[in-house]
């Protein structure tokens, strides 16, 4: 009887593959496989760097709806600080920070692209929690922008504290961890609302300025960056008060550990570059400069480039085309909305942003 078991099991398991082959290979494109998907078919895990260079660009997953961070401009070229990341890796695997794919995801896909390999890099303005980074396949990075969730408000409002939100419509991200932390603090203040999801900001945002809703939440940097897109900006403004923290950080697959040390070491370059005062106006004038730190940073001696697959002087590339920290800030989020960079500023100038020796 066991042995009869055993036969029909293994006749199942057999008839299971042959129909996983059949839809695979005759069932249109539907079923098929994509170019950009090939990798899932064979066994790449651990090789995703090696992947990058033959191909000869990284594959970026963005939100291109994200001022400040991720955005599509009217001309098709993309702009923002989770961009500028995704140039600066290109810089420093390639020297050309062209070298980049850029593939709009929307939030319910998001991680399911980085871990089936359709985008090498999630730089989307995601938020690195406990769950995410240990249930879904992910490896959080270094964080690059630290934020905290905020709320815009019409000043004829006259809010100023949550408890003034009681009974108030407001509009949320969809299933971000926006959403969760809206429901979490009105519980938590015991308060009766409505909640009005969009998964897509531009819509989000459109409905607030057409007072569908009392109250727009999202990551305060966010908050700013539309609010100074508004028709009557004067008339709106974002409350001084968060509700949490919201350190946004980029994510690749799990299990690849040469890929995921390029990723931090390129950031942690753009934050040392600022720490030592070395920016894009300025790096060519260090040809030769006696400072030992400096010169290991720039790649003139030493190998730590080498350790990590690149060029030696992967470093002054990356400041060469991008910029350092600094700038990439001002650029894309200091200048044009006036968002000072508080937690986002370097340590010594009492931030949070830190960089490991180069050593």
């Amino acid at each position: 009887m066991g042995k009869i078991n055993q036969q029909k099991s293994t006749w199942l398991f057999l008839g299971l593959i042959s129909l996983i082959l059949i839809n695979l290979s005759g069932c249109g494109s539907a079923n098929s496989i994509s170019p950009d998907l090939e990798n899932q078919v064979i066994d790449s895990q651990g090789k995703r760097l090696e992947i990058i260079k033959k191909r000869g660009r990284i594959i970026c997953g963005i939100d291109e709806r994200i001022l400040g961070f991720s955005y599509k401009e009217p001309d098709g070229s993309y702009s923002g600080i989770s961009v500028d990341l995704c140039k600066a890796i290109a810089a420093a695997l390639f020297d050309d920070p062209n070298q980049v794919e850029f593939r709009h995801l929307q939030s319910k896909e998001r991680f399911r692209a980085v871990v089936s390999g359709e985008v090498d890099l999630l730089s989307s303005n995601t938020t690195w929690t406990l769950s995410r980074d240990t249930s879904g396949g992910l490896d959080f990075l270094p964080t690059n922008f630290y934020d905290g969730q905020g709320f815009l408000v019409s000043k004829e409002s006259s809010f100023t504290t949550i408890e003034e939100l009681s009974d108030k419509s407001i509009c949320v991200p969809q299933g971000a961890t926006s959403q969760a932390n809206l429901v979490e603090t009105m519980r938590k203040h015991r308060l009766d609302y409505s909640l009005l999801p969009f998964e897509n900001p531009n819509q989000l945002f459109a409905a607030y300025e057409a007072r569908k809703c009392d109250v727009a939440t999202s990551d305060r940097s966010e908050l700013v960056a539309r609010h100074s897109q508004l028709r009557e900006p004067n008339t709106h403004q974002v409350l001084d008060v968060l509700i949490s923290k919201e350190p946004l950080s980029p994510a690749i697959a799990h299990g690849e550990p040469a890929w995921y040390d390029v990723v931090k070491w390129v950031t942690y370059a753009m934050i040392k570059a600022e720490e030592l005062k070395i920016n894009s106006q300025n790096v060519d004038s260090f040809q030769d400069p006696k400072n030992p730190e400096i010169r290991r940073f720039l790649g003139l001696e030493g190998d730590m480039g080498a350790k990590l697959g690149l060029s030696n002087d992967f470093s002054r590339r990356i400041i060469k085309h991008v910029g350092n920290y600094g700038e990439v800030y001002e650029r894309n989020i200091g200048e044009p909305f006036g968002l000072e960079r508080g937690t986002n500023a370097l340590w010594q100038d009492g931030g949070l942003m830190y960089s490991p020796p180069f050593r």
